[in-house]
């Protein structure tokens, strides 16, 4: 079975220089399926001026982007890859935290699954999560997905469009009462938008993120 020690050294993009981040909250990106770090990275001039934003590359190469974990309805998906995807994060973010006062999870479509799957490895760790199009897992009884911590209250934003022709509709399912039980949960919906973000979500998600982090 691969390893962490397999993949390769992370590459995070940050917002500010390595002497301006201290003592600030983190916002840490995490893209989707066959993107890489920079997708993202346009976002954090249009949230809250307040964080640092990190957005960290996917260690697994997919064509001319990265991926976290194989797509789930693949013949080489497994919980054991997406596992091992969050502890190469978790290792990152390990080094990192310290110096920052609260760190959020924002992630778009796998991204999203990565970001849920961090909370629940880590229940005490995060101050909120953002989901953009996307998903939790199915860990079904696994042991290192601490869910039973989790008890509603660590704010999770949740945007979607109904008409999302990427998320099946299993996955929607399986969120939706994964988010019911376990966070405390703003959800929008969103029309037109598709397997996207738009400006407006944007708006919604500085407005939770100075509401549930900055305000808190």
């Amino acid at each position: 079975m691969t390893e962490v020690a397999a993949f390769s050294a992370p590459v995070v993009l940050w917002s500010h220089d390595e002497e301006e981040r201290a003592g600030k909250p983190l916002l840490v990106l995490l893209h989707g399926y066959g993107s890489n770090e920079q997708d993202l990275f346009s976002l954090a001039g249009m949230l809250p001026q307040e964080f640092v934003v990190a957005a960290l590359r996917a260690p697994m190469p997919m064509g001319p982007g990265f991926t976290w974990f194989p797509l789930t309805a693949s013949i080489d998906y497994s919980l054991e890859a997406v596992k091992l995807a969050a502890e190469y994060a978790l290792e990152w973010l390990d080094t990192v935290k310290a110096n920052h006062s609260s760190v959020t999870l924002l992630g778009f479509s796998m991204g999203m699954a990565m970001a849920t799957t961090l909370l629940r490895q880590r229940p005490a760790d995060f101050a909120a999560v953002v989901g953009l199009s996307g998903f939790a897992v199915d860990a079904g009884a696994d042991a290192t997905f601490r869910d039973a911590e989790l008890d509603g209250t660590v704010p999770l934003f949740w945007g979607r469009d109904q008409q999302d022709p990427v998320i099946t509709p299993d996955k929607i399912e399986f969120t939706i009462g994964w988010v019911r039980k376990h966070v405390d949960l703003t959800k929008v919906l969103y029309t037109g938008m598709w397997h996207g973000i738009n400006q407006q979500e944007i708006g919604h998600v500085g407005e939770f993120l100075n509401h549930k982090v900055l305000s808190s």
